[in-house]
Parts: C-alpha cells; structure tokens; sequence
C-alpha cells in the first residue's frame, strides 16, 4: 500500500486547473477562484490622509510641548482643506485628506483648547513628521497588481477589489463534482429505518465538505448495492462533471462494487493506502462516453464509515479539487503539541487520531477512535498525525492538524 504522502502525490500530479473563465459582479465570487491579476484603477487611499481624530500641524510650528497655534480650518471626511499656513493647524477628523504644508497629525487627546480661546490650539505633545497621516497609495497603487491569479475570493479579497474600483471579476468556472453513496442499508434522515438501516451521515457531511470549498456538487442520491446499478451511476456522473466522489462500496467485499465498476467504465490508477481511519481510498478516471476526444472524469471513492469519509475527504479530496479550481495553496498547517494522552498501541499504518485542544497547552484524545463514531471528529479541533509504529505518551510533542485549516 502506498503511504499517505505518495498517495497524495499521486493525486496531485494528475490534476490540472480548469481552464473555462468567466465575468462575475464581483458580489457574486464569493468563495470563487481569480483567473487573472487584478490591477487597481487607483490609488488607496488617493490622498496622504489622517487614521485619527485631531490637528494637522507643520512640525516646524511645535517644537516644544505646548506650543499654541491657530485653528485655520476644519476638514471632515470627504473634505478637502486649503493649503496649511505657518503657526495654524487644521481640526481633521479620520479619513479626511491631510492638507499641504502639514506634515503631521496630533490626536485631539494630545492636544487642548487654551482657557478662554475660541480659535486656538494648544499641542501638548512634540509631534515626529508624518505621524498618524497614511500615505497616497500606501495601501494600493493605481495600475499595480491588488490581487493575483489562483486567490480563493473571501470577504476581505472583495474588500480589496471594491477598495480598487473594480466591479466584476474574472474567475474560474467552478469545479463540478457529482456525488452519490452506495449501500442498501442507507437511508435519508426523516425516512424510516428498516431493520439493519442506518442514516446516511456521509451525504450531508461529504456535500457541505463540497460547497465549502466553492464546488458546484451534484446529489445523485444513494445508488443500491449493485453492479449494473453502480456503473449506471457512474456512467451519469461522469458527463457533466469533473470529479465524482463516491462512498461507501470500495473495500473487497462480495456487496462491494466500485472497483470493478470503475475498471469497467473507465481505469482504476490507485487502491487502498496505509493509512487510518481510511485504508480502502481509490482513485481513477471514468469515461465520459465511448469516444476518447469526451475525456474523462476523475474518480475518487471514499470508504463508507463516516470517520474515514470525513478523514481521507479532508487529506486526500481537498488537495486534488484546490489543484483542480487553480488554488494558490499554502502548505497544509500543521504544529507541534503535547500530547496529554496515551497512545501505546500503534499500528503499522500511519494513524490520524482526532483530538482536541485542553486548557493546559496541550491536547486530548477523544475515548473511542473508532471509524464509524463521527461525535469525535464533532468533538475534537483536529488531527494528531501518527507515524506509523510510533506509540504516543503523555508529555511526547506530536504533529497536530487543526480541522479549521483543513476545511478552506
């Protein structure tokens, strides 16, 4: 079996970005990926401006502490004040453009108004030249790249777009997944359970898991427990899509059929890894029809215990679809942490134990590591990444995965 890393690798080194892009007002690419660099129409901010309430002075004007100037104008936001005369100062509030001839900003708490005076200043600070005042462009320049191509879009990257006058942007087409889970005792919450039925967690946490990352993900449902029926599935899910995902069906059992479905309607490259939860991984490509210029869809099928689903989704399917969208992905996060539990019976694969941060600095291991118990990964921060053969006690410094970086 392969190892976690070169099962990864593997993956990876068949993904290509997708190549289709489209123009998207920009309220709508939340969570889409740039296609190409964006460059500001100007500059920001446009102005030398103040980041607080107070006076514009000449530092020239306040040497000493205490020295007393004119109030010559008053420049609010979206105002834009007279040239700054020697031995006056400009009441200037946060945002408004620093006049000329001023070349710092004392906030108003530093400052008072002389007893008895209803046009002066007193600045009871000596101020450093350009203090408080945030300067033409600093931010963004006009016609200099705002954001590259491969960004996935936040709220704060549309905040950059807004900020540099863009109002539609061109993105990526999304990433077009098509899922669907295999077993005859699966049903769907709110449906009655027959004798042996369990409901079908994988569904809602594989489809969130999905748009999460911005995929266009396609429910083909529960597909019964079937040769002819699995192909059928695949058959349908591959047309359309870029990627089909499957769960459940991919161990060597007689009721297991997503191997030699896949091998018949497409190619199987890679089977089971060392790893747990999540051993029976596959990977391949389905035909999108009979002639080879259709091409293919990816195949990635995910063992059917929900642990191992949300496990090897979160290790193995995220990297393959940020690769597919043309994400510019930073090295997956990972630290060292104690680890305030014992884990003294290793296995040979290499283990991912779901843990959770305590109070003391360290981390705790949920009781029940089992596959099939979800709670734990409800319950737990993330992954503690086990070598394989290697025992863990308490007080041993570990790898650690927080799930928040493994679900973006």
């Amino acid at each position: 079996m392969l190892t976690a890393q070169q099962a990864l690798d593997h993956l990876l080194s068949h993904a290509k970005p997708v190549a289709e892009t489209e123009s998207v007002p920009m309220q709508a690419t939340l969570g889409r990926v740039l296609a190409e660099n964006v460059n500001s129409l100007v500059d920001v901010p446009p102005l030398d401006n103040t980041s607080m309430d107070g006076y514009a002075v000449r530092t020239a004007d306040t040497q000493t502490s205490g020295s007393i100037l004119k109030i010559a104008q008053r420049i609010p936001a979206g105002s834009v004040g007279t040239d700054l005369q020697t031995g006056t100062a400009a009441r200037i509030f946060t945002g408004a453009p620093v006049p000329a001839g001023a070349d710092a900003v004392v906030m108003q708490e530093d400052c008072a108004i002389p007893e008895g005076s209803t046009g002066q200043v007193q600045v009871n600070v000596v101020p450093t030249a350009g203090q408080w005042i945030r300067r033409r462009g600093e931010d963004l320049t006009s016609g200099k790249t705002a954001l590259t191509a491969g960004t996935f879009l936040r709220p704060q990257e549309l905040g950059v777009a807004a900020s540099a006058g863009l109002t539609h942007l061109n993105v990526k087409r999304r990433v077009k997944v098509a899922a669907f889970f295999t077993g005859d005792e699966l049903a769907l919450p709110g449906e009655p359970l027959k004798p042996g039925g369990i409901y079908n967690s994988n569904r809602d946490t594989l489809l969130a898991c999905l748009k999460s990352l911005g995929c266009d993900a396609t429910d083909l449902g529960i597909v019964p427990d079937r040769l002819d029926a699995t192909k059928a599935a695949l058959r349908t899910a591959s047309k359309d899509h870029d990627l089909i995902i499957t769960s459940g069906g991919a161990s060597v059992g007689e009721e297991d059929h997503i191997k030699p479905a896949v091998t018949a309607e497409g190619r199987l490259d890679l089977w089971q890894i060392a790893i747990k939860p999540g051993k029976p991984l596959a990977f391949g490509a389905v035909r999108k029809s009979e002639e080879p210029k259709d091409g293919e869809a990816w195949f990635i099928g995910l063992p059917g215990n929900p642990v191992s689903s949300f496990v090897t989704f979160l290790l193995f399917v995220r990297p393959f679809i940020l690769k597919l969208q043309g994400r510019n992905s930073a090295p997956l996060q990972s630290y060292t942490m104690r680890a305030d539990f014992d884990w003294l019976k290793a296995d040979r694969r290499n283990e991912f134990l779901r843990v959770k941060l305590n109070g003391n600095g360290g981390l705790d291991l949920f009781p029940n590591q089992s596959s099939g118990v979800l709670t734990s990964a409800s319950w737990g921060d993330g992954l503690v990444d086990c070598p394989p053969n290697q025992p863990i006690k308490s007080g041993d410094l570990v790898k650690y995965i927080p799930f928040d970086a493994l679900l973006k």
